[in-house]
């Protein structure tokens, strides 16, 4: 092994072509561009311009059996990533998936087991947001219990205004058998991983979801899903591709303080002194007065950090990359373990389960045949794609 990792990049569009920019910018010091794969042609030309001696390949097995590549990225349409995740791990290369790990938890799940039996390759995922300093800190604060115990969160997300002009330019997208859902699966998953990733995984979640609410679509561009953490401590999340101001405001209350992110950019962290029971308790009456007129000296109570950071948007994804090349090279603990993928996918498979039939979903309990079938009927539906199987 050389001291930079030789990745191959399948698919040169949008994320595939970002990547490489990032790689060639010296972004990524310990990774080099091996070779670039995709099903398109005409991309053939482009890559002999702007990455001048790196091999084109059409067919991607074909670019995993030439022995130029150390690791691949997917950067193809989500139905493939748990496909192409497994055939790099088969012929013995490292596989960093793009998000979403995939469109259903069976697939993915096959995915994660099969990364099992290869413990010596690394498996990673694209969840550039958890190389966000804002959420790593966010993190560490839940992490070290310096807020105590959710109580309740919860996220609003509405900053993916879509006109419809997006949807339509091309046939697969915003459908169920191109993409595999809408806000929850296109836009929404770095939310749906972060929400799980600092708050926990909740055991259960009831939706309402709107299909086609405000776009001329299929797929889902409105959600509100409440989930159950257990002990009396739940969430909301809530997200659209129709809100032209949209929002972005994530908070997490436990019962020894709160967090309030706006923008994804600032945090308010507020630690109270004692237990909010305790206070409660304790709290004689005079002082109860003296706090609702406003002449209780809050500092008794709690104090309160804010917290700012810029958003570098590309130091994020070419972070995750650095990050992936250094697990395999000196097995540097991963951002984002690729196995960790299926916890964003099984939360939107229950959202949308939830929305279909009504019913709230046990997340460890996931009918996985349902789901499917569920899925399959609406791909029938459109008439446009194969219907997808469990394995």
């Amino acid at each position: 092994m050389t001291k930079k990792v030789r990745l191959g990049i399948i698919g040169i569009g949008t994320q595939g072509s970002m990547y490489a920019k990032f790689i060639k910018d010296g972004m990524v010091p310990n990774m080099e561009i091996a070779a670039i794969c995709d099903i398109d042609l005409s991309k053939k030309t482009l890559v002999e311009e702007q990455y001048t001696g790196v091999p084109f390949y059409e067919d991607y097995i074909e670019m995993l059996e030439s022995g130029k590549v150390d690791a691949i990225i997917t950067c193809v349409p989500h139905f493939l990533h748990p496909e192409m995740g497994i055939e790099a791990l088969k012929h013995d290369i490292h596989a960093l998936v793009e998000k979403p790990a995939g469109v259903y938890t069976a697939q993915v799940k096959e995915l994660n087991d099969y990364a099992a039996t290869k413990p010596e390759l690394t498996f990673g995922i694209m969840f550039n947001q958890r190389n966000n300093p804002l959420y790593k800190k966010l993190k560490e604060i839940m992490d070290n219990g310096e807020i105590g115990k959710v109580r309740h969160t919860s996220w609003i997300i509405t900053t993916w205004w879509r006109p419809q002009p997006y949807y339509d330019q091309s046939e697969w997208r915003a459908t169920w058998g191109g993409e595999g859902g809408g806000v929850l699966v296109n836009q929404a998953p770095h939310q749906l991983d972060l929400w799980q990733w600092i708050c926990g995984v909740p055991e259960s979640v009831y939706s309402k979801v709107a299909y086609g609410f405000k776009r001329n679509i299929a797929v889902e561009d409105e959600v509100t899903a409440v989930v159950d953490y257990g002990n009396g401590a739940t969430g909301v999340f809530v997200t659209s591709t129709h809100d032209i101001v949209g929002t972005d405001r994530f908070e997490i209350l436990g019962d020894k303080g709160k967090i309030v992110v706006e923008d994804s950019l600032t945090a308010t962290v507020t630690r109270l002194k004692k237990d909010e029971t305790e206070l409660s308790e304790n709290m004689g009456m005079e002082d109860v007065a003296k706090l609702f007129m406003g002449q209780m000296n809050v500092e008794e109570l709690y104090t309160t950090e804010t917290i700012k950071f810029d958003s570098a948007w590309g130091e994020q994804h070419s972070g995750v990359l650095e990050n992936f090349a250094a697990n395999i090279l000196d097995d540097t603990p991963l951002l984002a373990p690729g196995s960790d993928g299926i916890k964003g996918v099984r939360l939107a498979n229950a959202i949308h389960l939830s929305s279909w039939t009504g019913k709230e979903v046990n997340l460890q309990e996931l009918d996985e045949e349902l789901y499917l079938e569920e899925l399959n009927k609406r791909i029938r539906e459109e008439g446009k794609f194969s219907e997808r199987t469990s394995s």
